[in-house]
């Protein structure tokens, strides 16, 4: 990608500006921020078209950093990317990822061949939790938090660890991945091929196929979560119970590791209020001290933490 030399727009002239674009499985988002202020200055989307294959998303990611180019009045020198999945640090190949097409793939190197700027890379998950733990909810309530977990409980779970201000990402890149430990062998075998992950346990779709387990019946979640409020419906409250109480189980095992000062709570599934009551009390049977001190939050940045932390990155 050549650079453009474009007039940037008034409102970027005498800023310093970081730039972050997060992949998604249907969207490709970018955002400039104001490097000093965190204001977002300007933010965009585009589709992924995934079905176009590998060579076709790089292109489409390319197409977005020429927009921003645009925007910035030239290539930015350095821009933070977001990934499902995450690049291997030994092979640097893209794994993990929900977008089959990129696994097994040098995508980091590829894609900055095709738009020769530096970039830098992380999963999805942890740009959420460096997101919340830079400006999102955890410096509103603990400004001095060192150690920060994210986590993503939706369609999959994921996790992010962030330790003063920085990704860590693990001599393997795999680090945070909290989905893919073992939480109860009910959940059966994961698409990762191991048994009993806390994804098959906790996930949105996993807790709607328990529900069918007892009923012979589908149901949304939502549905689910409201048959339970109204106590009209004693299979939902046996899903709600169930997972409740392997989210006390599987959290506490993060907590017992590395005792962070705060933990947020992304995701669909992350948006049900009983995990910050019911929840937090069965985390307390399962914390190895008599106190449990972690701060268990919402999310402030909703469907913004993703990108606003690739730009962190």
């Amino acid at each position: 990608m050549s650079e453009n030399n474009h007039s940037p727009p008034q409102y970027l002239k005498m800023k310093n500006y970081k730039v972050g674009i997060d992949l998604g499985g249907t969207k490709i988002e970018g955002v400039i921020l104001d490097a000093d202020t965190h204001k977002i200055l300007w933010r965009e989307r585009i589709a992924t078209e995934k079905e176009g294959g590998y060579d076709h998303i790089l292109n489409r990611i390319a197409s977005l950093i020429n927009i921003i180019s645009k925007e910035t009045g030239g290539l930015p020198p350095r821009i933070g990317i977001g990934t499902p999945g995450a690049i291997d640090p030994i092979t640097n190949l893209m794994k993990n990822s929900n977008t089959v097409c990129l696994n097994d793939r040098p995508m980091g190197e590829d894609l900055i061949k095709l738009v020769g700027t530096d970039l830098v890379f992380a999963n999805d998950a942890n740009c959420f939790a460096l997101a919340e733990a830079r400006m999102g909810s955890v410096p509103d309530v603990f400004p001095d938090a060192k150690v920060v977990f994210g986590v993503i409980m939706g369609t999959g779970v994921g996790g992010g660890l962030v330790i003063n201000g920085e990704v860590l990402n693990g001599r393997m890149g795999i680090a945070g991945e909290w989905g893919h430990i073992h939480l109860d062998d009910s959940g059966g075998t994961c698409y990762c091929g191991k048994l009993g992950c806390v994804e098959r346990v906790l996930a949105g779709p996993h807790l709607e196929r328990f529900y069918t387990s007892l009923t012979g019946q589908q149901k949304k979640l939502k549905d689910i979560v409201l048959e339970h409020r109204a106590g009209t419906n004693p299979n939902a409250t046996k899903v709600m119970e169930r997972m409740v109480a392997f989210f006390g189980k599987g959290l506490a095992k993060i907590i017992n590791i590395i005792d962070p000062d705060a933990i947020v709570i992304g995701g669909g599934v992350g948006n049900i209020d009983e995990l910050y009551t019911q929840g937090v009390e069965e985390l307390k049977k399962h914390v190895f001290n008599k106190r449990m001190d972690t701060m268990i939050l919402k999310p402030k940045l909703g469907d913004s933490a993703g990108v606003i932390g690739a730009a962190f990155l």
